[in-house]
């Protein structure tokens, strides 16, 4: 057991890109934690969609040894955390594993939005902060102007910053020294009772639910029993090891220390992200505190295209929902797409990752609908109620008020830029709340209903300014809108998974493309098809797909004109009566198309 007082746990916090990451993988190769040849880029992220798009999504541990200039050993224990605002729980619970964090800046772009979001929850957590200013080799790199608004802009003292380039492994050691001297040794006692924070939990096929911990105070050690205190289940501790960053397996786990623990646990729900474990025969007085639950922003459907699949498509969802649980889901069901699940999501890359792990970890087909938001509608009678799904909007009748859920956006973009950004947000009824400049780089803070925003607004704003603006977002609060309900029939057939919520002002825009878009997808009939967009008994948009038309005249050679005339009105007859018992098949794909994000 190491010495309580030669231990750091610290995390690295910083906006996307800012080199988190690879300052991880130099501090790993410094303290010789992997050999050169099991070295790699982004050693810690051992997803493959996370090497793919070289972002961060789970938040990786890893435990290293460092002898100071000193002559001291120390044990440290690194976090390194996402910077995307999706992955922003991810980083919570970091945080509240540590006692100290190296903010990483990147010298050439300076302080961005996530940035200041990562600190702020930091600074939250009680947090001794380390200053790093990253990418000093680049020809861009302008350090003065760095420090200067890292104090103007976050209130940090900068002046004693740690200049670094994480890729050529410049001032690696300054960073080492820094962490053991200026970062507080974690707190807790070895007599006292076991209590250990459950930090992260993965399913692994071979051991079944992994755990990662942080004792607080106590030891664990192979063969004790312990209680999860959330759902009071027992079990015993079968392994206890520690990431190095390879899993290896150690005799006890003591005060301070970071690690992970595999106790036979068969069921999701007793590992609860955020549980506190203790000893079963000498509990421990209170739970810590855990983290704050996270709420999902933003909701889509997932089905899949084989409806053998559902269960499947559930136990997948489980084991996922272990390994990252910010999102949540409950079962669905659809006219037009059968069983499925209602999923909420932090955001839309989030939704995105977890698409693509569903088909790459569980081979899983799947059709997801349009990303939408909750709604809160008042009655007339008085009650509230939730809107996950526009399809089981009540009648208009019955409606008081239609409350949407508005979010508090912070931009920042060079000053070029800022034109395009305001009329971006006005385009999407924001409502301006501040503008400040930092240097040549604007921050603007707007007011913005989250509907809108989880279309495509954030590529549309990297679009106008060439990349260069960032984006974080929290939830602000629900404000009445004037809302409806849009809802396409295919011959007059409402067909629920199309219906849709949009302000009033953008709903005959919105009915018209989708109109446009089903023209191009269902296939011709023998008769005429109507495709109309309405809202309540008002048709706003109407398009129309022409029929099919058999030659009857073909086998008419010569003679009268009567004759062909006499077989086109039969044909005009039977057109008729096929109108009325007619019914459109809409194919799978035109659902697919239709429901595709960000080109309604």
């Amino acid at each position: 057991m190491t010495d309580i007082a030669k231990i750091r746990n610290f995390s690295i916090v910083a906006h996307i890109d800012h080199g988190k990451s690879t300052l991880a993988d130099r501090l790993i190769q410094f303290c010789g934690g992997l050999s050169e040849r099991e070295m790699s880029e982004q050693v810690l992220d051992n997803m493959d969609i996370e090497r793919e798009r070289g972002i961060t999504i789970k938040a990786q541990t890893v435990r290293l040894s460092y002898t100071a200039k000193s002559g001291e050993d120390y044990v440290l224990n690194l976090m390194d955390t996402p910077g995307h605002v999706d992955f922003g729980y991810e980083v919570s619970r970091s945080l509240s594993a540590c006692e100290g964090s190296l903010l990483v800046v990147d010298a050439s772009q300076g302080v961005e939005a996530q940035t200041l979001a990562n600190v702020y929850q930091a600074l939250d957590a009680d947090h001794e902060m380390v200053t790093v200013l990253n990418k000093i080799d680049l020809p861009a790199a302008e350090p003065d102007r760095v420090k200067a608004q890292i104090e103007d802009v976050i209130g940090l003292p900068a002046d004693n910053a740690l200049a670094v380039s994480a890729k050529t492994g410049l001032g690696i050691e300054d960073v080492l020294e820094a962490v053991v001297k200026e970062l507080p040794a974690p707190m807790g006692a070895v007599a006292s009772p076991l209590q250990a924070l459950l930090v992260d939990s993965w399913y692994d096929a071979y051991l079944g639910v992994m755990t990662l911990i942080r004792v607080r105070d106590g030891i664990i050690k192979k063969g004790m029993k312990i209680r999860m205190m959330a759902s009071g289940a027992v079990h015993t501790v079968e392994r206890v090891g520690i990431f190095g960053p390879k899993p290896v397996a150690v005799d006890q786990l003591g005060p301070g220390e970071i690690g992970f623990i595999n106790a036979g646990v068969k069921t999701v729900s007793d590992a609860k992200v955020g549980d506190t474990i203790t000893d079963d025969r000498r509990p421990c007085a209170e739970p810590l505190e855990g983290f704050k639950p996270s709420v999902p922003v933003v909701f889509c459907g997932l089905f899949p295209i084989d409806a053998a699949d559902f269960s499947g498509l559930r136990e997948a969802l489980e084991k996922l929902s272990l390994n990252d649980s910010s999102f949540s889901f409950e079962a669905e069901t659809s006219a037009a797409l059968g069983f499925g699940f209602r999923c909420g999501f932090l955001g839309l890359l989030h939704m995105e990752v977890i698409r693509e792990r569903l088909s790459r970890e569980f081979n899983l087909e799947l059709i997801s609908t349009a990303p939408s938001v909750v709604y809160q509608l008042t009655m007339t009678d008085g009650n509230k109620m939730d809107l996950h799904n526009p399809a089981d909007m009540p009648e208009v009748t019955r409606i008081q008020s239609i409350e949407e859920p508005w979010i508090k956006a912070t931009i920042m973009t060079p000053d070029e830029y800022l034109g395009q950004v305001l009329s971006l947000c006005v385009e999407r009824r924001g409502e301006q709340i501040d503008l400040t400049y930092a240097g040549s780089r604007a921050m603007v803070i707007y007011r913005l209903p989250l509907n809108e925003v989880v279309f495509d607004f954030y590529d549309r704003l990297k679009s106008v300014t060439r990349g260069y603006a960032s984006f974080d977002y929290q939830m602000d609060s629900y404000m009445s809108g004037d809302l409806v309900k849009v809802s396409i029939l295919v011959n007059g057939d409402s067909v629920d998974a199309l219906a849709m919520i949009v302000h009033r002002e953008q709903s005959e825009y919105r009915g018209r493309a989708i109109c446009a878009r089903l023209k191009d997808l269902i296939p011709r009939q023998m008769f005429k098809v109507a495709l109309q967009a309405a809202i309540g008994g008002k048709v706003i948009a109407r398009e129309t797909i022409s029929a099919l038309r058999k030659d009857v005249t073909a086998k008419c050679y010569g003679g009268d004109v009567s004759r062909k005339r006499k077989l086109l009105e039969k044909q005009k007859e039977g057109k008729k009566r096929m109108r009325q018992f007619g019914r459109v098949d809409i194919p799978q794909n035109a659902f697919l198309e239709a429901l595709k994000m960000g080109d309604n």
